[in-house]
């Protein structure tokens, strides 16, 4: 007995586990957006500069195509992990149980000892002035390491660089410094009085995870074949005491271990519920007690097919495959898309002048063009026409742009040569016009431009 008792006590808690996991998610969210490649962030969402940086490589506005391939692998991955791991994202990854465990764990139990690890669901008693000041403490802490979460939030916003030459200057960015404020106020409300039930009755997430789970899916789940049956179908609880389990077989010892344990405030032994998070400190409360008896954990982080039907977890299966098939697709579209990126964007409009007869019939037709520079680097550009020899580009000379810059250019494209003999009606030909940077030849675009040749009796 002592040497079960000693190999199920022996293995590192779920908790533990899930410390590390949110020590890395912690470290990952504070120095992504100082990492930068080739002068551009790993990934900002800048409204300021209206550039996307993802993986180092910066995309302007207009380029925001990728987007939409983002917010598909996000929830994609999501989906797929739930469908494998049940909702390990909120109990191991999410920002608000992150801030809970800060918070409730380490502030007011470990520093303040306000709390006991073992007991989440009873609240200390405020009534007492030294808790009361404790709480004050708390608050104060709290709202500190707030302040820090919601600059961190704004950097994949605001490069950091320039969010701190921001502050630097605050009475011409109080707009910033309000956002910022507004959303650490948010983070102290969330986490100190609105806790776990942002999970239950606001987060969508937890609504739809039924949807996902099928009998393969891991979650934390209680063995009604080992421990009995504590509720009845209704969800009424029907057993309170051990000695009132109705057979001999069953193990449960009623000690509400994995009850007073939870964050969330259920009874895992109810079965599946949407408070539920996935944290599995309810597995390691039982652990301890089942442990002590030589016995493995009537609650374990498993799948229904294996605890109930004795059957063995599928992870690759058909939902699964597909969900994989899925974010392969999704992210090799990515990567194609995000390796035709152009380093120079250019927009070419029309005036309102159709067309210019000066003499000899030269026939001039006038455009704007918008240059936009991409690249990283400073480029001179210049243009020419690929597909009609008898049309030439006039007032235009080669410039320099700087990076990330835009410039109007007004160019004329004219013709002496009759291009069209047609006495009924403007001739509208369209032509490619290459745009190019004289120092860098990888640096090219093509655009499709329409010359308006008149009829031929408006021509002397």
């Amino acid at each position: 007995m002592s040497e079960k008792k000693n190999e199920f006590l022996k293995k590192t808690p779920f908790r533990i586990k899930r410390y590390y996991a949110y020590i890395l998610a912690t470290i990952v969210g504070l120095s992504l957006p100082f990492i930068r490649i080739n002068d551009n962030h790993i990934f900002l969402l800048s409204f300021d500069k209206k550039q996307l940086h993802l993986m180092g490589v910066a995309f302007d506005m207009q380029e925001l195509y990728l987007m939409p391939f983002l917010l598909m692998l996000l929830f994609l991955g999501i989906f797929a992990v739930t469908a494998i791991g049940g909702r390990a994202w909120c109990g191991w990854t999410c920002p608000q149980t992150i801030f809970r465990v800060i918070y409730r764990d380490l502030i007011e139990t470990k520093l303040l000892k306000l709390r006991r690890i073992k007991n989440k669901q009873k609240e200390p008693d405020w009534k007492k002035p030294e808790n009361a000041t404790k709480r004050v403490i708390a608050i104060i802490l709290w709202s500190l390491i707030a302040i820090v979460a919601a600059s961190d939030f704004m950097w994949y916003f605001i490069p950091p660089e320039d969010f701190f030459a921001y502050l630097q200057d605050p009475t011409e960015h109080m707009f910033l410094i309000g956002f910022v404020l507004s959303i650490a106020a948010f983070i102290v409300y969330d986490t100190i009085f609105l806790k776990e039930d942002f999970c239950a009755y606001i987060c969508p997430y937890s609504r739809v995870q039924s949807v996902l789970y099928d009998n393969n899916t891991l979650q934390a789940i209680y063995s009604t074949n080992r421990g009995g049956n504590i509720y009845n179908e209704n969800k009424e609880k029907i057993i309170f005491k051990q000695k009132d389990l109705p057979n001999e077989q069953d193990e449960c010892t009623t000690c509400e271990s994995c009850v007073t344990v939870c964050p969330t405030h259920i009874d895992i032994r109810k079965g599946l519920q949407l408070e539920c998070i996935n944290c599995l400190e309810c597995v390691d409360a039982c652990t301890t007690v089942m442990g002590k008896l030589g016995k493995p954990s009537l609650v374990q982080w498993s799948s229904t097919n294996e605890i109930e039907y004795n059957k063995k977890t599928k992870f690759f299966r058909r939902s699964t495959i597909m969900y994989f098939v899925a974010l392969l697709i999704v992210l090799s579209l990515l990567f194609v898309m995000g390796g035709e990126k152009e380093h120079m964007l250019l927009n070419v409009n029309k005036t309102t002048e159709l067309y210019k007869i000066e003499d000899n019939n030269k026939v001039s037709n006038n455009y704007l063009f918008l240059f936009q520079n991409t690249d990283s680097k400073k480029h001179k550009y210049n243009l020419e026409i690929v597909d009609n020899k008898d049309i030439k580009i006039e007032r235009f000379n080669p410039f320099l742009l700087s990076p990330h810059r835009m410039r109007k250019k007004v160019v004329i494209l004219s013709t002496t040569k009759q291009l069209v003999n047609d006495n009924t009606k403007d001739t509208p030909i369209t032509l490619t016009i290459r745009a190019y940077a004289v120092d860098d030849p990888k640096i090219s675009v093509l655009r499709k431009a329409v010359f308006v040749y008149p009829r031929a009796d408006k021509l002397k």
